[in-house]
């Protein structure tokens, strides 16, 4: 799935949408991919001289890839319900394992652990060369629209 179909899935939007594709989403789990470009803004002031991957951003990435999931998920199983938007309702057991670099090229992964009504939790980790930078859950609800709102 190429960027344009994920702009189609979820709200977000450069400079805030940090999933370049999707490579694989097959029933309760997907794999992302993503390369986080040197001349990103927030490199500037993230140590500059020695610049890092802010690690808020690396679990930001893990949301957006199950909000993917979830959107996929509702679709499939015979609609999402209109006016609704995966958000962030919980982060647990967040385990940075390694620093990320400018031009690090990384894969994102989410998995449904399981459901409670309107309450979706998921296990999420950010690879490196197939070696683990980041193991996190967390939870997504679905949120009512902003009605006052008119961008998409």
């Amino acid at each position: 799935m190429s960027q344009t179909e994920i702009l189609g899935t979820i709200p977000h939007r450069p400079p805030f949408l940090f999933l370049d594709s999707i490579d694989e989403c097959s029933g309760d789990s997907i794999t992302c991919s993503q390369r986080f470009q040197p001349d990103a803004a927030f490199y500037g002031g993230h140590y500059p001289g020695n610049p890092i991957t802010p690690g808020v951003l690396l679990c930001e990435s893990v949301f957006q890839a199950g909000a993917v999931l979830l959107s996929r998920k509702m679709e499939a199983d015979g609609g999402a319900p209109r006016n609704r938007t995966p958000v962030l309702c919980r982060i647990e057991d967040a385990r940075f394992k390694s620093i990320v670099r400018p031009g690090d090229s990384l894969t994102i992964q989410a998995s449904l652990r399981e459901r409670l009504q309107d309450f979706y939790f998921l296990n999420g980790k950010v690879l490196r060369d197939g070696k683990a930078v980041l193991l996190i859950r967390f939870a997504l609800t679905l949120a009512a629209d902003n009605p006052a709102s008119t961008e998409k």
